[in-house]
C-alpha cells in the first residue's frame, strides 16, 4: 500500500465525512483538494441518493462493519474490470459518505473514532484500486485539480453524475 496516497486519501476522506455529516471544525481549514473534491461529490450525490433511494432503503446498516462489507462488495464488482479515473475515485467517496449518512439514520453513534475508521476504509479501498493510478496521473493535486479546473463545472458534473449512475447501478445486483 502507498501510505503517502492512503493517508491523502484518509484526510479527504475525514473532510468529506464532516461534510456529509454537518460535523463543526475546530480550528481546521480543508485543503484546495479536499474542497473542489467535497464540491463534485456534493453536487451528484444528491442526484444518486434519489436515484437509489429504493435500494439504499432496503439495505440493514447498522453498524460500521456492515457498512464496510457492502461498501467492499460494491467497490470490488465496479472495478473488477481494472478501469480506473477519476469518476470511479469519486464514487467511491459518494458510497461512503452515503452509507455514513444511512449509519446515522440508523442510530450508529458517528464519534470521531467512528468517522475515522469509515475514512480508512474508504481509504483502503481507493488506494488498493487506485493508488498508483492517482499517482501516475498526477496525484491529487496535479491530476484531479488540474482535470476538474480545467472544464466546465456543468461538463464535469454530468460526466461525473453518469459515472456514478452507473457504478452504483451494482447496489442492485446485491441487495
Amino acid at each position: 500500500m502507498d501510505d503517502g496516497v492512503f493517508w491523502s486519501v484518509r484526510a479527504l476522506a475525514l473532510d468529506y465525512l464532516d461534510d456529509v455529516l454537518q460535523t463543526p471544525r475546530l480550528g481546521t481549514v480543508p485543503s484546495r483538494t479536499s474542497r473542489a473534491l467535497q464540491n463534485v461529490m456534493f453536487s451528484v450525490q444528491g442526484d444518486v441518493e434519489k436515484a437509489l433511494k429504493p435500494c439504499f432503503d432496503s439495505l440493514d446498516v447498522g453498524s460500521v462493519g456492515a457498512a464496510r462489507r457492502i461498501f467492499g462488495q460494491i467497490v470490488e464488482k465496479e472495478f473488477e474490470d481494472g478501469i480506473v479515473n477519476w469518476g470511479r475515485i469519486v464514487t467511491i467517496f459518494v458510497l461512503g459518505g452515503i452509507l455514513t449518512k444511512k449509519l446515522q439514520r440508523s442510530g450508529v453513534p458517528l464519534t470521531r473514532e467512528t468517522r475515522e475508521e469509515i475514512s480508512c476504509f474508504i481509504a483502503e479501498f481507493t488506494t488498493h484500486h487506485a493508488g498508483e493510478w492517482i499517482r501516475q496521473n498526477g496525484g491529487w493535486e496535479n491530476g484531479f485539480l488540474n482535470k476538474f479546473e480545467q472544464k466546465t463545472v456543468w461538463s464535469v458534473l454530468a460526466d461525473i453524475s453518469m459515472k456514478i449512475l452507473g457504478v452504483l447501478s451494482h447496489l442492485k445486483q446485491f441487495y
